[in-house]
């Protein structure tokens, strides 16, 4: 096993997240099970006394989980040099069976805790707590993920010996291999990219849409993930070709090398909010008619909407200057 600063981090915030998560689970099933605001009972003075305990730790908790998402791809980037045959974070990540699914479940947690810490936020501005039920029945959701993902990632982390001959994107990530990577790589450019500008169309439109009627909150919600999506097989399939001009590099991590100008972190950043705001915007939207939420939800969700929206325009105008600068030409 490797031990740098950064894998002490990450094993040390996985750990908090996961235990600070599973006590906060044991007080969530007290709330699910006997939470009334109307009752003026010891236990329910208890309750709403530490529901707000609960909530801030959880909020860091959380909060620290979003972070460790970035902290883990760019650990991985970081760690290329130590292994044969890694050239960036695909090789290391492919050291041992554990790699991968610990970044899709870091992927997984990360927009559940982002809605949950919007859920939150709207929740703590709500004079009778009127979203406890939904925001601790969704950390009961959000539990067995990090424990899951604790796991995981300590075995990842444990089977990280130098000796490891790996294979890096030039396979993985080859029209030629197999496997789910090797699919999306060997998707047609055209097709792709008439998918990938209508996305953002059904964005668009969506968002606005959304902007006026909040009743559309699920279609805005599920264009978010679908968008979310068809962004990353968009960088796979056609847009890290322009960024390298080369016409068989399809490979998603090397464009968070200095060699690109860490271009990938500018794409990555945007897109990831832009998704995680876009679907809590949508979750939210339905509790509007909760009579203590009336005067707060909408504002709140027109503002996440537009966030999300400017995020989404953030990736796809960086999208198409990397494509309008390339010297690679693809679709001739």
């Amino acid at each position: 096993m490797l031990i740098t600063p950064a894998i002490v981090a990450l094993q040390g915030i996985a750990l908090s997240v996961a235990g600070t998560v599973l006590l906060a689970s044991g007080f969530a099933g007290r709330i699910l099970r006997r939470w009334d605001i109307h009752s003026g009972s010891e236990l329910q003075l208890r309750m709403e006394r530490q529901t707000y305990l609960i909530s801030t730790l959880l909020g860091f908790a959380l909060g620290a989980e979003l972070l460790s998402l970035l902290l883990f791809v760019h650990t991985a980037e970081s760690l290329s040099s130590q292994f044969v045959g890694a050239m960036c974070a695909t090789g290391v990540l492919n050291v041992n069976a554990f790699g991968f699914p610990t970044l899709l479940l870091k992927i997984a947690v990360f927009f559940l805790a982002a809605l949950w810490l919007l859920l939150n936020r709207v929740d703590n501005r709500g004079y009778d707590y009127p979203l406890v039920r939904v925001k601790y029945g969704l950390l009961m959701v959000i539990a067995p993920l990090t424990v899951a993902e604790g796991v995981v990632q300590t075995s990842y982390f444990l089977g990280l010996t130098p000796e490891v001959i790996t294979s890096c994107c030039g396979s993985l990530f080859s029209s030629e291999s197999k496997g789910v990577a090797a699919e999306l790589a060997g998707l047609p450019p055209w097709p792709t990219l008439v998918l990938f500008y209508g996305m953002a169309g059904l964005i668009l439109i969506a968002g606005l849409l959304f902007l006026r009627w909040l009743r559309l909150g699920p279609l805005f919600a599920t264009s978010s993930l679908l968008g979310f999506g068809v962004a990353i097989t968009a960088i796979i399939a056609f847009l890290s070709l322009y960024v390298y001009e080369n016409p068989n590099h399809h490979c998603p991590f090397c464009l968070l090398k200095v060699g690109y100008d860490y271009v990938g972190y500018a794409l990555y950043l945007p897109l990831f909010a832009a998704a995680a705001l876009g679907l809590s915007a949508g979750v939210i939207a339905p509790f509007r008619r909760i009579a203590s939420l009336q005067a707060v939800i909408p504002s709140e969700v027109r503002q996440l909407t537009a966030l999300a929206l400017i995020g989404f325009g953030l990736f796809y105008a960086l999208a198409t200057w990397l494509m309008l600068r390339s010297n690679l030409v693809l679709l001739g």
